[in-house]
C-alpha cells in the first residue's frame, strides 16, 4: 500500500496545532441535533489503520480479501443473502438481501429462490440470468477465488434452472444442512450484471459465460479490470450497480466516496447523500484527526482509551465493536527454510506455549481484546465452542516450550538461538544446524499490534526462538502472505499477522471450510490434515452441533495456525447526532444506507 504523506502530515499538523493552542474551540463540533431524522448529508468514516480498499469485483481473489473491501462492495452489489448479528444472534437480514428466503425440497437437494425486484443502474431488471452469470464465472474462476473450497460452491451446485426472470432452482450434489448452506454458501453469491459478459473493454456483450473457455475469458477480463485501481472512478463496468449506493470516487490511495443511488429500487434505500471512507497510515494519525473533529465515525486506539471523556465532551459516543471472529498467524508450511519445522506439531506447541495471551489482552489491548485458543469465536460462550478449546490446551508456559524443543533435539547455538542438533529427533526434513529463527510479516500502523509483536518476540526469545519482525501496510501483508509452492519466489514468508481488527470474520456458522480445509482459498499457510478435512465436511452436513464441537477441539489441539488474542473490530467514536448505526459483529456489512443525521 502506498503511503499518503499528505494525510500523515495532516494528522501531525492538526495535532501540533491543537497542542500549541490548547484550545478546543478550533475543533469541528459534533453532537447536538434535534433527534428528528434528517434526509441527506455526508458521513466521513475512518478506515482501519494502514488499510486501503483495493478491490471492487464481487469475486475477491487471494490477497485482496480485506473486510473493508467487502463492506464497501456490498453497498453497490447486493449479495443474494446477507446476515447480521448486531441483535445478539445471527439472523438473515432480509432487507439487505437480493432474494427472498430460499425453499429446500423435501430431499434437500433442490433449492428454489426468487429474486427481489432490484434494478441495475442501466435500468435493466436484475434477473435469474445474472445469477447464472455469477455461477458460470465461479466455475471458470474458482481456482482464483479466495472464497473457494474444493467440493463446495460452485462444485456443490450441479444444475441451474431458470423458472422465470426472477425465479430459479439450484440442484445440489447432496443434501446439506439447509441452515448452513444458506448462511455459508448461498451468502457467497452476488448477482452480477449480465452486461459484464464480455471478454474485453471494447468487445460485445454476449453469452460468453455459457462455455467454459468463454467464462474463463470473462473472469480474467473482469479481474484485469479490477486490478486497475486508478480507473475505478471512471470504468463503466463499476457504474452498473443494484445497491443503495453508487461509486462516486476511488483514489489510488484507497479513499472512497459513495453517493446515494437514485435508481435503487429495493427495500433498503440510502438516507445519506454521501459517505466518504478516509484512510490513515497509523492509528495515531487517525486519532489526531478525530480529536480535531475531522471524522464523523472513527475509532479510538486502545492506547488512547483514557481520553474517552474528552471525545464524549466533543460530541462523540464511544462504543466497542466486538467481532464474530478469530485472530491468528498462519504458519507457511510450504516455506523452503522452515516449512518442515512448522510441520512438526511439537514445534507449534512450543511456540503456542510462549504466547502470554492474558498479558497481551490486559496490558497491550487494555482489556479490549479477548483470548482465543482455537478455530471458533470465543468472546461469548457459544454453542459451537468445545470444552477443549475453551480451557486452553496450551497455556502460557515457557518451561514447557523449552522442554518440548529440548526433547526433540534442539540445543542453543552460540547466540542462544536453538539449533537442530539431532535431526533424528527434530523431525523429517529438518537438517542438522537448522536455526529456529523465524520472521513475522505483520501489518504496520497500530501501536497495539506493534506491542503484541514485541511481546511475542520477547517471550519466544526466552524459549530460544528468534523472531524477526517485518512490518508492512496491511494490503502488502495480505498480498504477500498467500498460499504458495515452496519453489515460488513468493514463498519466502514464514508467519504473517493481519489481525489488528481480527483476522477472520465468520459467516453465520463458524465452520472452517474456507480457512483450514486442504486447498481452501484462504488457507494461506497450506495446512493439510485429513482428520480436519473430515470434520469440516461433517460440519457442513450435520444438523446438530456435534461435528462443530469435534472440529473445535481437534483444531485447538492441532494448531494449524498460531492462535492469538482477538481484538475488537474497533472501539468506535461516533458523532452522537448520527443514528442508524449497527456494529455488526460479523463485520461483513457496514450498511451505511441506514445511517441518518438528526442535525
Amino acid at each position: 500500500m502506498a503511503r499518503r504523506p499528505w494525510r500523515t502530515a495532516l494528522g501531525v499538523t492538526l495535532a501540533a496545532a491543537l497542542a500549541l493552542s490548547g484550545c478546543a474551540a478550533s475543533r469541528e463540533p459534533h453532537g447536538g441535533g434535534s433527534g428528528t431524522p434528517k434526509t441527506g448529508g455526508t458521513v466521513r468514516f475512518a478506515m482501519p489503520p494502514s488499510a486501503t480498499p483495493n478491490w471492487i469485483m464481487p469475486f475477491s481473489i487471494p490477497g485482496y480479501g480485506g473486510s473493508y473491501n467487502g463492506m464497501i462492495r456490498s453497498t453497490m452489489f447486493v449479495p443474494l443473502y446477507a446476515y447480521d448479528a448486531s441483535s445478539g444472534s445471527v439472523t438473515l437480514d432480509d432487507a439487505a438481501s437480493a432474494a427472498n428466503p430460499p425453499s429446500y425440497s423435501p430431499d434437500g437437494k433442490t433449492v428454489t429462490i426468487t429474486l427481489k425486484p432490484l434494478t441495475w443502474a442501466t435500468g435493466e431488471p436484475m434477473t435469474s440470468r445474472d445469477v447464472e452469470f455469477w455461477l458460470n464465472l465461479a466455475r471458470a474462476g474458482k481456482d482464483n477465488w479466495g472464497k473457494y473450497s474444493k467440493g463446495l460452491i460452485p462444485d456443490s451446485i450441479t444444475g441451474f434452472q431458470a423458472v422465470d426472470d426472477r425465479t430459479f432452482t439450484f440442484t445440489l450434489d447432496k443434501a446439506y444442512n439447509p441452515d448452513w448452506f444458506t448462511a455459508n454458501q448461498l451468502s457467497l453469491i452476488v448477482p452480477m450484471p449480465h452486461s459484464w459478459d464480455r471478454t474485453s473493454a471494447a468487445g460485445p456483450v454476449g453469452d460468453h459465460d455459457r462455455t467454459p473457455d468463454g467464462a474463463k475469458q470473462v473472469f480474467d477480463f473482469l479481474v484485469s479490470q479490477a486490478k486497475q485501481l486508478g480507473t475505478y472512478g471512471t470504468n463503466p463496468l463499476w457504474k452498473v450497480v443494484n445497491g443503495p449506493f453508487t461509486l462516486a470516487g476511488f483514489t489510488t490511495s484507497g479513499e472512497v466516496t459513495l453517493r446515494k443511488n437514485p435508481k435503487y429500487t429495493g427495500p433498503d434505500p440510502a438516507k445519506l447523500d454521501t459517505v466518504r471512507f478516509l484512510t490513515f497510515t497509523s492509528s495515531s494519525a487517525e486519532y489526531n484527526v478525530l480529536r480535531a473533529g475531522g471524522v464523523d465515525y472513527g475509532y479510538l486506539p486502545t492506547s488512547n482509551l483514557g481520553q474517552r471523556s474528552k471525545l464524549e465532551q466533543q460530541g462523540y459516543r464511544v462504543e466497542p465493536w466486538n467481532g464474530w471472529s478469530i485472530t491468528y498467524s498462519p504458519y507457511n508450511f510450504n516455506n523452503p527454510k522452515l516449512g518442515k519445522v512448522f510441520s512438526q506439531l511439537y514445534v507449534r506447541q512450543a511456540i503456542q506455549h510462549a504466547v502470554d495471551q492474558d498479558a497481551i489482552t490486559s496490558v497491550i489491548w487494555r482489556g479490549a481484546a479477548r483470548v482465543g485458543y482455537g478455530p471458533v469465536p470465543q468472546d461469548n460462550d457459544t454453542k459451537y465452542l468445545s470444552p477443549k478449546q475453551k480451557t486452553n490446551p496450551y497455556p502460557f508456559d515457557l518451561n514447557k516450550s523449552r522442554q518440548l524443543l529440548a526433547d526433540h533435539g534442539w540445543k542453543p547455538g552460540s547466540d542462544g538461538v536453538l539449533l537442530c542438533a539431532d535431526p533424528a529427533k527434530c523431525g523429517e526434513g529438518i537438517a542438522a544446524g537448522t536455526r529456529l529463527s523465524l520472521t513475522m510479516l505483520t501489518e504496520s500502523g497500530s501501536d497495539e499490534t506493534d506491542g503484541t509483536m514485541q511481546e511475542l518476540r520477547s517471550e519466544l526469545s526466552k524459549a530460544g526462538i528468534e523472531m524477526k519482525i517485518n512490518a508492512q501496510p496491511l494490503n502488502t501483508v495480505l498480498a504477500n502472505g498467500t498460499t504458495c509452492k515452496s519453489t515460488d519466489p513468493s514463498c519466502s514468508w514464514q508467519l504473517s499477522y493481519f489481525g489488528t481488527q481480527g483476522s477472520w470474520y465468520f459467516s453465520a456458522n463458524p465452520s472452517g471450510e474456507e480457512l483450514f480445509a486442504t486447498g481452501a482459498g484462504t488457507n494461506f499457510g497450506g495446512y493439510s490434515d485429513p482428520k480436519a478435512d473430515k470434520l469440516i465436511a461433517a460440519t457442513n452436513l450435520a444438523s446438530d452441533n456435534g461435528a462443530m464441537l469435534e472440529y473445535s477441539a481437534h483444531l485447538a489441539e492441532q494448531l494449524p495456525v498460531l492462535w492469538l488474542p482477538n481484538p475488537p473490530y474497533q472501539v468506535s467514536a461516533i458523532d452522537t447526532a448520527l443514528h442508524g448505526v449497527s456494529q455488526d459483529p460479523m463485520a461483513g456489512q457496514l450498511l451505511p444506507q441506514r445511517w441518518f443525521w438528526t442535525r
